[in-house]
């Protein structure tokens, strides 16, 4: 358990998704467009720091490790008179285990409702084993297809224009575009492409709202992508953290007591640490990332509890949005 140093907020009142910093007013409703863009590719190619640059503020959890992502997290951008809704889908890999193979149809199942559907590739790995596989299954998707290559500022650029040649040469691409999410280079053009090939239809969330996750299972991603940066190897893949209560308090802080479960007794003392020093540093940079989310003073508490086989209850997958695989 751990409150670690606070730092000074605002505004009390009920959890709620947090606003963007300067909302468009919203055009009149015949003249809007809408549409969701699923954001597909293979573990680690930038997809979330993707979504979050388009949508101009943090909807989905970054590591550098693969699988970061386990279910299907909407971000919404307003551009111009176009609404778009990002679905941030799992990495899409060779499963092994059940939750991996729920993630991995939820990917699909992401890439076949939307409107449109975004493959994002890393240009300095190119078309890799698990690349081409998606673009095989890729075929099948009848919805408008575009392709993003992501850290072209890291290959030269006759080896991007080969590997988009490539790449269209597999599956029939509408739009194919070159960025880097993490500098934003790119990201603003292709943003407004998006925008024009949205079907026309009344925006379905005001403008204000950047994500549809309620704010408790934002706080939950938070504390579990601090998680995957502290802990190593298989461990956080191994855990899952739930929010357990958010209390306003009278002087308008907030407390948020959250799980971190585990499978066995010897991960607990792992997230643990010597003397509680690692999930004192867990706590620490979560809830100062929490407190900036919902511009509060935030009063954070951790437990670290066991319980054996949690990927394999339904119920974890419900809350997860995902179906529970058979077999």
């Amino acid at each position: 358990m751990t409150d670690p140093n606070e730092t000074p907020a605002a505004a009390a009142g009920e959890p709620a998704v947090p606003e963007a910093a300067a909302p468009e007013a919203a055009p009149p409703a015949a003249a809007t467009h809408c549409g969701f863009v699923a954001v597909i590719g293979a573990p680690n190619v930038g997809k979330s720091t993707l979504v979050n640059a388009l949508v101009g503020s943090k909807v989905t959890i970054v590591s550098p490790k693969v699988q970061t992502t386990r279910t299907l997290v909407r971000g919404i951008a307003i551009v111009g008179a176009a609404q778009l809704i990002f679905v941030d889908t799992p990495g899409i890999f060779a499963p092994r285990r059940r939750l991996e193979r729920a993630m991995v149809t939820t990917a699909w199942s992401g890439a076949h409702d939307a409107d449109l559907a975004l493959l994002v590739v890393d240009a300095k790995r190119g078309l890799d084993e698990e690349t081409t596989a998606i673009l095989d299954k890729l075929a099948e998707v009848r919805q408008p297809k575009i392709l993003v290559l992501n850290k072209v500022d890291l290959v030269q650029k006759p080896a991007l224009l080969a590997l988009a040649r490539a790449a269209n040469d597999r599956v029939p691409f509408v739009d194919t575009f070159m960025i880097s999410a993490q500098a934003g280079d790119g990201v603003a053009d292709l943003g407004a492409r998006l925008a024009e090939r949205t079907p026309p239809g009344p925006w379905l969330y005001p403008e204000d709202q950047i994500s549809d996750a309620p704010l408790r299972s934002l706080a939950a991603e938070i504390t579990r992508e601090k998680l995957f940066l502290k802990l190593h190897q298989e461990l956080p893949y191994r855990s899952t953290v739930e929010t357990e209560a958010w209390t306003e308090q009278p002087d308008g802080s907030a407390r948020i007591e959250q799980t971190i479960y585990v499978e066995r007794e010897s991960q607990r003392k792992i997230v643990l640490g010597k003397g509680g020093h690692t999930i004192k540093a867990i706590g620490s940079e979560a809830r100062l990332e929490l407190s900036k989310l919902i511009d509060q003073k935030v009063h954070l508490f951790l437990f670290v509890k066991v319980r054996e086989n949690w990927s394999d209850d339904p119920e974890r997958y419900r809350e997860m949005g995902l179906e529970f695989p058979k077999g």
